[in-house]
């Protein structure tokens, strides 16, 4: 069973999908320190949960998430950019839990997915946005340095030459565009096309192997350490997924 400690994050489950929806509708689901350490907590017991095959992350309202709440950090008095432990501890948390994943996670974006939200968001494995989505990274603008992974992961998604040019303007750019770099997999029209898409796939990922995901979860994560292909060979091939046991069921339904 999972429970929220707070009103502010929902969790949802069918059909072996865990949906999380931050849930600020009234503040465009600006993120509080509560809020991740609810979704530290969640992705903790989600590692551990066999009956689980995919994760939806999405926003409650007109938004994913205009990011980190800055109200809450007016009275924190940041240090050398830094927004501080209060939101940064439960943060890496929640990053490192998803990391450890055996499962993939899916941004569900519409309305505003900026700074600390695209942070996140470039923490899952896949993002599907509306093509209105306005995305940002707006610490420059607020006098703030990163602190949950923006320029490894956004500069992997975009190249770091266009990855620069959005962190140092802080501009806002559009689902569209968002596309046509990269950066995220794919846009739709409005909300309902969005969620339906989404739903498709992640019931194409639940038909699947989850030990042969979480096997090349595992691989997709070597890769990303960009150790050269034929180092980044030996090391893949050198790991062994013992837990991949149905090849054989899976291979003796296959033409029927």
């Amino acid at each position: 069973m999972y429970e929220s400690s707070t009103s502010f994050v929902a969790l949802a489950i069918s059909d072996r999908c865990l949906t999380i929806t931050l849930n600020r509708p009234e503040a465009m689901n600006a993120l509080r320190p509560e809020m991740l350490e609810t979704l530290a907590n969640t992705f903790e017991q989600a590692a551990t949960d066999e009956s689980l095959s995919v994760i939806v992350m999405r926003g409650a309202g007109r938004a994913f998430s205009a990011g980190v709440d800055l109200k809450v950090l007016q009275g924190i008095n940041p240090q050398a950019g830094k927004i501080g432990d209060l939101f940064d501890q439960p943060a890496e948390r929640m990053v490192k839990a998803m990391q450890a994943l055996p499962i993939p996670v899916i941004a569900q974006v519409h309305g505003a997915c900026f700074t600390g939200a695209l942070e996140i968001a470039l923490h899952c494995d896949f993002i599907y946005a509306t093509a209105d989505t306005k995305f940002g990274d707006t610490h420059a603008k607020f006098g703030l340095r990163p602190t949950w992974g923006m320029p490894q992961t956004l500069s992997r998604a975009l190249g770091m030459r266009r990855a620069k040019e959005l962190s140092f303007s802080a501009r806002t750019f559009s689902g569209t565009e968002a596309r046509e770099w990269g950066l995220v997999n794919e846009v739709f029209e409005n909300q309902e096309t969005l969620e339906a898409a989404i739903g498709r796939l992640a019931e194409q990922i639940a038909a699947n192997s989850r030990a042969a995901i979480a096997a090349m979860r595992d691989m997709y994560a070597i890769a990303a350490q960009e150790l050269g292909l034929i180092e980044g060979l030996r090391v893949e091939n050198a790991q062994s997924y013992p837990a991949i046991a149905d090849t054989n069921e899976r291979l003796s339904g296959f033409g029927r």
